[in-house]
């Protein structure tokens, strides 16, 4: 008898494109791809959604001090661009609410749960759309050139989570 060992493999996720980005609904200038994930839209003047130009701006207030200026990351924390490519939506704000701890080969790489911290936590959405502009490339790096208005269904969502 031949004990052959056994491997358990997990689904690989597959690699986010270009085209699996690509918005196919829109709910008051917020865009989903053909999955329902939360997508960007950049117009071919380089105007960008809403959401994308906020995710852009709560990225660089809470994100940018350990991973670095457009996701590209530093010698602190790794560059979200290339976590990103294989990184489902749920993962994402599983990661970013809860926090994540890899320890090993005399590295401590800590993620902190950032899930009561109001001012990431009501822009998740907001700060996934922005990374995944840049992490499939259409974004390119720095400010926006210009952003769609922000739309009423925003505004409420903000109010209602910020408390005000």
């Amino acid at each position: 008898m031949i004990l052959l060992p056994l491997t358990i493999l997990a689904p690989a996720q597959a690699q986010d494109t270009k085209e699996k980005a690509l918005a196919v609904k829109d709910e008051s200038g917020k865009y989903f791809d053909a999955d329902g994930n939360p997508t960007f839209k950049i117009e071919s003047d380089g105007t960008v959604d809403w959401y994308t130009f906020s995710g852009y701006r709560r990225y660089h207030s809470d994100c940018h001090v350990c991973h670095g200026p457009d996701g590209m990351g530093s010698t602190y924390a790794p560059p979200l661009l290339n976590s990103m490519k294989d990184m489902d939506y749920g993962t994402f704000l599983s990661i970013v609410a809860e926090g994540r701890k890899n320890v090993g080969g005399g590295n401590q790489k800590v993620m902190p749960a950032f899930g009561d911290n109001k001012n990431v936590y009501c822009y998740l959405d907001d700060i996934y759309i922005y990374l995944r502009a840049r992490t499939v490339g259409d974004a390119p790096r720095g400010r926006p050139p210009q952003k769609a208005d922000k739309p009423q269904a925003a505004k409420d969502y903000e109010a209602s989570c910020m408390g005000g």
